[in-house]
């Protein structure tokens, strides 16, 4: 019988879109923009996060200024009750996530015996 792997990898994001951590981090998410004050802070956050990233990709020096930036938004984001809640569903499912992948990437792990030389060391 051969399976279509794409197929299952449908049927798994499906599955994940119907999951209780997906639908809470959709449910904050929504929070936030439907406020105009955590939406506000929330793109800041996310602009300050991709700048940088682009700067760290790029071998651009993150200057003091840049780290006291995020630093500032970073202490608000902690007082906004909407990203704080989704950033804690956003954590649940990163873990759902990773446990998919380890899950996933078991097949090799065996063939190679990954999981044997990592106990032999």
């Amino acid at each position: 019988m051969t399976v279509n792997i794409y197929d299952e990898a449908n049927r798994l994001e499906s599955a994940l879109r119907q999951s209780d951590e997906y639908t809470a981090v959709k449910t904050y998410f929504e929070a936030i923009n439907n406020n105009p004050e955590s939406k506000k802070l929330f793109n800041e956050f996310r602009n300050i996060q991709l700048t940088l990233q682009e700067k760290q990709m790029s071998g651009q020096e993150i200057t003091e200024e840049d780290i006291a930036s995020a630093n500032n938004v970073a202490a608000k984001i902690e007082q906004d009750e909407n990203i704080a809640k989704l950033m804690q569903a956003e954590q649940r499912m990163s873990q759902i996530i990773e446990d998919l992948n380890r899950i996933i990437m078991k097949p090799l792990q065996d063939l190679y015996g990954v999981n044997d030389a990592a106990t032999e060391q």
